[in-house]
């Protein structure tokens, strides 16, 4: 059955009267009575009893009714859907660390771009700590960001993965405490390179409070992929998200320390003023992402 024969079916459901339901649908009698004959044979049950004054729905006209509505309303979602995608232009500036931009957002761009092609994409790359000031001044549409302990007026959060915080020690020490593999860590001793702001480094504060440790700073540097190279040459033990060390250049040369302290992790996903929420393009790569964590 086609959707022309479905929706000539429920007119004359609704109607029960063979002449008006062959007005409204624009038929002659005839058609419609040759319409319903067809139906009525594809099914091989009659969907209406008639007599000479009343026309009811049988029981299987009543089952058929129901599956009716319920297709032509799909049809109309899906019509109603496609034409909103085809409607989403104009532009949409995402900000993300170097690592976002090679893990988390590749599918993700590539399925927005397929679906939404008319829109321009912006690309830019930085500092993971600033995604969210990025967004807060409204220099950028959309963020990867990892989530802040506390709330943020006006900024919406959609996770997307959980990243552990990992202590990170160069593969052959090279200054003195720093620990090899094996050994226990201790902060209060091992020479310790952090990031100068951001998530990590106040986790890694609250941490030390907490357990009244004065750490041994030796170098503060931005960046997570600056605190590998770091480590990496010998300047002591840092603290990185575990994605950004499974996709540094020199992940075989820094070892994880097992015997570390555990750290709350990180919730990374998008982030994006509510303002910018209601530009269609925003909310299209949003609800985009929105579906493929909930397929995950």
């Amino acid at each position: 059955m086609d959707l022309r024969e479905l929706e000539i079916f429920l007119t004359l459901a609704e109607l029960k009267h063979f002449g008006r339901a062959s007005q409204a649908c624009n038929l002659s009698p005839s058609a419609l009575t040759r319409t319903i004959q067809r139906m009525e044979e594809k099914l091989e049950q009659p969907l209406f009893l008639r007599d000479n004054r009343t026309v009811t729905l049988s029981p299987a006209g009543e089952r058929l009714k129901a599956y009716a509505r319920l297709c032509l309303n799909e049809w109309q979602s899906l019509r109603s859907s496609i034409r909103n995608e085809q409607a989403v232009t104009g532009s949409l500036s995402i900000y993300a660390s170097i690592t976002a931009v090679y893990s988390l957002l590749p599918e993700l761009l590539e399925s927005f771009r397929e679906r939404y092609p008319e829109v321009q994409l912006e690309l830019r790359t930085g500092a993971a700590e600033q995604a969210v000031a990025q967004v807060q001044s409204g220099e950028i549409d959309l963020a990867v960001a990892a989530f802040p302990d506390g709330t943020r007026p006006n900024i919406e959060f959609l996770p997307i993965v959980t990243i552990p915080l990992i202590f990170i020690a160069p593969r052959v020490a090279g200054a003195a405490e720093v620990p090899v593999p094996g050994d226990r860590l201790d902060l209060s001793r091992a020479p310790l390179v952090l990031p100068q702001t951001g998530l990590s480094r106040r986790r890694l504060d609250q941490w030390l409070k907490e357990h009244r440790i004065t750490p041994n700073i030796t170098s503060e540097v931005s960046g997570n992929e600056a605190i590998i190279a770091m480590v990496r040459l010998g300047c002591g033990v840092g603290i990185v998200p575990q994605l950004v060390l499974e996709r540094s250049p020199f992940r075989d040369e820094v070892v994880v320390l097992q015997d570390a302290p555990v750290l709350k992790p990180y919730q990374v996903g998008l982030c994006t003023s509510k303002r910018n929420l209601q530009r269609a393009s925003v909310k299209a790569f949003w609800q985009l992402a929105e579906e493929r964590s909930m397929s995950v």
